[in-house]
């Protein structure tokens, strides 16, 4: 019988849990993985402005999971944007906690258009830009502005693989990341 690894993600949204699933899947695939979202407030505000509070808010709700739940790892993923040198973009968080240890790590960025970028500064989200201006219905819980942008060559869920994917080498490497 395979081994059960419990997580706990800090949010309900399908594509965050599928993103988890994904890698924990594709990193232990002789184990069971048993992978459920739960509601974790981030204490930032709905749309984060800024590298510091995106990053923030998946912090905290990994340690509102870690206070709440118990689990073998626990996960957090934060959407957020800002405006960088070369222009707006958004990028995610991701947050991996096994209860020893809690590890960051970043998606790359999407270039964002200006009248996006001043909707989120005026305390729209993105996903409600979004689905006003491609005529969509909840796209964050789909491919999200990435899809959109994108053509669906890349989707929010990917980019969130992406950064989890990265974020767990000091989980596999555990002897290099902790001399």
């Amino acid at each position: 019988m395979s081994q059960a690894i419990k997580i706990v993600v800090g949010s309900k949204n399908p594509v965050k849990i599928n993103a988890a699933k994904h890698i924990f899947a594709m990193y232990f695939p002789e184990h069971i993985i048993e992978c459920s979202g739960v509601h974790a407030p981030s204490d930032v505000p709905d749309q984060p402005i800024g590298e510091e509070q995106t990053c923030l808010g998946a912090q905290n709700r990994v340690n509102y999971c870690k206070a709440q739940h118990q689990a073998d790892y626990y996960i957090a993923m934060e959407g957020g944007a800002a405006q960088f040198s070369y222009g707006a973009a958004t990028f995610a968080y991701v947050v991996i906690d096994d209860g020893a240890q809690q590890v960051t790590g970043r998606s790359s960025n999407l270039p964002l258009p200006s009248v996006f970028y001043n909707a989120l500064l005026q305390g729209e989200e993105l996903g409600d830009v979004m689905d006003k201006a491609f005529n969509t219905t909840n796209i964050k819980q789909q491919g999200g502005a990435i899809g959109l942008l994108t053509d669906h060559h890349a989707t929010r869920e990917s980019t969130y693989t992406q950064a989890l994917t990265l974020a767990m080498a000091p989980f596999l490497n555990p002897i290099l990341y902790n001399q």
